[in-house]
């Protein structure tokens, strides 16, 4: 038989440093700092601007061509008896008197031939235009109606004495 192992220690049990506690080791040197993640790809450039081909300037005037036939000749069409307003002197630019072509003039103009006594907006037959005219004014000496473009409307003339 043996020996029972002495109480109190494990006989397993590793052995004390003969020398103490274990001082704190000295700080070591850092590694190198670590690569930071590759930036962010760079923006590409801005994609050249077109220039304006011939083709696109070509149709860009051909609109604006369009455009202002269009507006001439609405302006052309219009009749200037629209326009007209007690007051104003006119100028016939056509001996048709189905079409007399009356235009707003200047007074002080040599062309000015008539001037509106009074403007009467309605639809008028040639009987009831001149009863109309009358009852407005006794002094008119023509009468002159439109109807559908732009409006329907009488005028009162009478001749302008410069």
């Amino acid at each position: 038989m043996t020996t029972p192992p002495p109480q109190g220690q494990n006989p397993f049990a590793q052995g004390q440093n003969p020398y103490g506690q274990p001082q704190g080791q000295a700080p070591q040197q850092p590694g190198f700092p670590q690569q930071g993640a590759a930036p962010y790809a760079p923006e590409p450039p801005e994609a050249p601007r077109r220039k304006l081909s011939f083709k696109t300037i070509k149709n860009i005037v051909i609109v604006l061509a369009v455009i202002g036939v269009a507006v001439g000749g609405y302006i052309a069409s219009r009749n200037d008896a629209n326009t007209a307003a007690v007051g104003d002197c006119m100028h016939r630019g056509s001996s048709d008197d189905n079409n007399p072509d009356l235009e707003v003039v200047d007074c002080s103009s040599s062309d000015a031939q008539y001037e509106v006594l009074a403007k009467i907006e309605g639809t008028f037959s040639g009987l009831t235009a001149e009863t109309k005219c009358e009852a407005k004014t006794k002094e008119f000496q023509y009468v002159y109606t439109q109807s559908g473009d732009g409006g329907d409307f009488l005028l009162c003339l009478k001749d302008y004495k410069k």
